[in-house]
């Protein structure tokens, strides 16, 4: 990445006494910078952490931030990270409440709207929100919705949902506005795990509609 031509640079902003904001054009630049970073962390200025957002990426605990920013600088960002994360398969009762409004906003079956979720491979961008939930990139940019425009009081774990061009899935119970399309049974985070988080920045993830059970 650092000596490519013909894609943008970054943005290089320094945040508190030690900390670094690297502000990159596209989520699919931001992902390619993290998944560099993480690539090249051994022969960079030592750093704590490196925490992907939707248009920057904050590198906390740098050792030496004159340097990393200078370096930094001189980057070059492709549009699109490299597709070797884990691939993480989440079967899903496509069953969600809000299911039948997407597929109208979409202007189709609620069973086509299924094949339209299942279609894509996704790509975790970042994480937050709540423990374990990841935001998903890889929705064709026609079929961002929008969030209710009234929150529910809880949203069960476990839930697949859309809100913008994300998809996420719920991995506790929680308040949210985001569009239900089904449920997996799937443990998206437990504390007793190792890592406790199915989901990491620059996962994979692939939607597969099962049958319920019950």
């Amino acid at each position: 990445m650092g000596g490519r031509a013909g894609g943008a640079r970054p943005v290089v902003r320094p945040v508190g006494e030690d900390a670094l904001l690297v502000t990159a054009g596209s989520a699919g630049q931001v992902a390619a910078l993290y998944a560099e970073l993480l690539d090249r962390r051994a022969q960079l200025p030592a750093v704590t952490e490196i925490v992907p957002a939707a248009c920057t990426v904050l590198l906390d605990g740098v050792a030496d931030r004159a340097a990393l920013a200078r370096e930094l600088a001189g980057w070059t960002l492709p549009e699109h990270p490299p597709a070797d994360g884990p691939l993480v398969s989440v079967p899903t009762v496509y069953d969600g409440a809000d299911l039948a409004e997407v597929a109208g906003l979409w202007g189709v079956s609620p069973e086509a709207a299924v094949r339209i979720h299942t279609e894509p491979e996704y790509r975790v961008a970042f994480c937050g929100f709540a423990p374990g939930f990841g935001y998903l990139t890889g929705l064709p940019a026609q079929y961002a919705v929008p969030r209710r425009e009234t929150p529910r009081s809880s949203v069960p774990a476990g839930s697949v949902a859309l809100a913008g061009p994300y998809t996420g899935v719920y991995p506790r119970s929680s308040p949210g506005g985001w569009q239900l399309l089904g449920h997996t049974a799937l443990r998206l985070f437990d504390a007793e795990r190792e890592p406790a988080a199915l989901l990491a920045p620059g996962t994979r993830v692939r939607f597969t509609a099962v049958a319920s059970r019950g």
